[in-house]
């Protein structure tokens, strides 16, 4: 029997085996007056107090400083010294730069935990317990569609803003820590009950159009330093460059182009890894020869992203978040160059959501199954490495759904495996996988193996794939030897997918 208890779900439908309770009353905080300026306040300890922040409050944070972020510790050290408790949080990522974080799990400040990516310390604290109750693994747009909804219903948004004014205007396009557009942070600020502001560089007018208007902004706190811009461009964010990389990229590119997605207008998304970003390459290049021009390209934009719109082969990027500062560059430089919300980008309720208008995607993998089914949470020994993000948002909207992944992980175990340690993303979405040994094609798109097959291009089996690493065992999951319930895994639409079990206890 799974212990989900503590568990607050009910949206959709759920597993049979999901036992869900009441979700807990949200505060009441006082309404913004309207026609009013945001008020500066001189530090973080003021916000806590003017906000009003009590026990058991659930406050949000957004991630576009990635692995430099500064904001999220500085607050919760700020509650932590108000002598706060019990808080849920609900970031929109957490990374290792928030390794402090585990301390207060552990000590009680923070009780809840609700993201789309979690590594890390933090997620090392996870796998021990370090939660009062489960955290709760989400997807992107899953958690946009939570917060409009008011399941998840946030009681103070801290928006890092790399450039406020003194009316509460914000943008990360400008500024010394500028990390281009604040797509997470918007659906936070228009929904939460309060919503806090810190920023290193405070001016009397913002010169570009702001990410999200004064109106939602209710304090600014400045600080010398919301983060370092640098860890934006922080682990998988780097083009592969070895040679089994490039033909995973190059098998990748060919499928794309035979399966009729390659034409003019064409739209598509890469992840953050390293093989998916040689695959955007690979793609200019054919676009190029082909005299294609893309429509758009969206998700995280990428340096090689931002490189094909310089070139004029795509006309527009779509960009919920920066990945690089070449992207950051990009946003404050290129009008075709837009931001966009999580909704706007993920919403699984919005029929126009940008995921839906894509013709290919291309995402990593740490494990596949027999059955198409992917993890990108945890590895193979259980350990928690991230989360959905974006991944299984995009593998259900676009047309083509591509997963590149290298056949080993490091230990030589394969990523190829009878059955995923964690399901991220269900096989129904993903169409192909590529590795070193060529191209699975999903048993339920015979035509798109049809056009890979008449390209010359080597599709073999998963399990032709899982033949190549000799001796391969898989670490399995025997959910009776394992240890309790650390994190319950939401699929978009808000049913239970999978969970994350931790250290046994003795």
């Amino acid at each position: 029997m799974i212990d989900l208890s503590g568990y607050i779900g009910g949206y959709g439908t759920v597993s049979p085996w999901s036992a869900l309770v009441e979700a807990p009353a949200r505060a009441v905080i006082p309404a913004r007056r309207a026609g009013e300026a945001a008020q500066v306040l001189p530090d973080l300890d003021a916000a806590v107090q003017a906000a009003q922040l009590r026990d058991g409050m659930c406050l949000s944070f957004h991630h576009h400083l990635r692995n430099g972020d500064g904001v999220l510790n500085a607050v919760m050290d700020a509650i932590a010294r108000a002598g706060l408790g019990d808080m849920e949080l609900a970031p929109s990522s957490v990374f290792p730069v928030h390794a402090p974080l585990a301390d207060h799990m552990v000590r009680g400040v923070v009780a809840g935990l609700r993201s789309g990516y979690v590594a890390g310390p933090v997620a090392e604290a996870l796998a021990k317990g370090a939660l009062v109750r489960p955290a709760v693994l989400g997807t992107h747009g899953g958690r946009a569609r939570d917060i409009e909804t008011g399941r998840v219903a946030i009681d103070v948004a801290f928006i890092a803003a790399a450039m406020a004014d003194r009316a509460g205007n914000l943008t990360g396009a400008e500024g010394a820590a500028a990390f281009g557009p604040i797509g997470y942070g918007r659906v936070d600020a228009a929904r939460a009950g309060m919503v806090v502001a810190v920023t290193d560089c405070l001016v009397d007018s913002l010169p570009c159009a702001p990410d999200i208007p004064a109106e939602q902004v209710d304090f600014i706190v400045p600080v010398a330093r919301i983060g370092d811009a640098g860890g934006i461009a922080s682990g998988t964010t780097r083009i592969a460059g070895d040679p089994a990389g490039g033909r995973i990229a190059d098998m990748a590119a060919g499928l794309i182009e035979a399966s009729g997605a390659l034409c003019q207008g064409m739209t598509f998304q890469t992840g953050a890894g390293g093989i998916s970003l040689a695959v955007a390459e690979r793609l200019g290049r054919r676009m190029a020869a082909r005299g294609i021009v893309g429509r758009f390209a969206s998700g995280g934009i990428t340096a090689p992203l931002v490189s094909l719109h310089r070139a004029g082969l795509l006309r527009e990027l779509r960009d919920v978040q920066a990945f690089d500062l070449e992207a950051v560059h990009s946003y404050r430089s290129h009008t075709a160059h837009v931001g966009m919300s999580a909704s706007d980008y993920a919403n699984p309720q919005r029929a126009d959501a940008v995921v839906n208008q894509l013709d290919a995607v291309i995402l990593g993998a740490s494990e596949v199954d027999m059955e198409f089914n992917v993890n990108v949470t945890t590895g193979g020994d259980g350990a928690i490495l991230g989360g959905s993000g974006g991944h299984a948002d995009c593998a259900a909207g676009a047309d083509l759904c591509v997963i590149v992944t290298r056949l080993s992980a490091r230990g030589g175990r394969s990523r190829i495996v009878e059955q995923v340690r964690t399901r991220t993303t269900p096989g129904r979405d993903v169409d192909a996988v590529v590795t070193e040994a060529g191209i699975a094609i999903n048993p339920r798109r015979d035509a798109l193996r049809a056009r890979a097959q008449a390209a010359g291009l080597p599709v073999v089996t998963l399990d032709e794939m899982r033949a190549q690493v000799p001796g391969a065992v898989d670490q399995g999951r025997d959910e009776c030897a394992e240890g309790p319930v650390v994190a319950i895994c939401e699929y978009r639409d808000g049913r239970v997918i999978d969970v994350i079990r931790g250290e046994r206890r003795t």
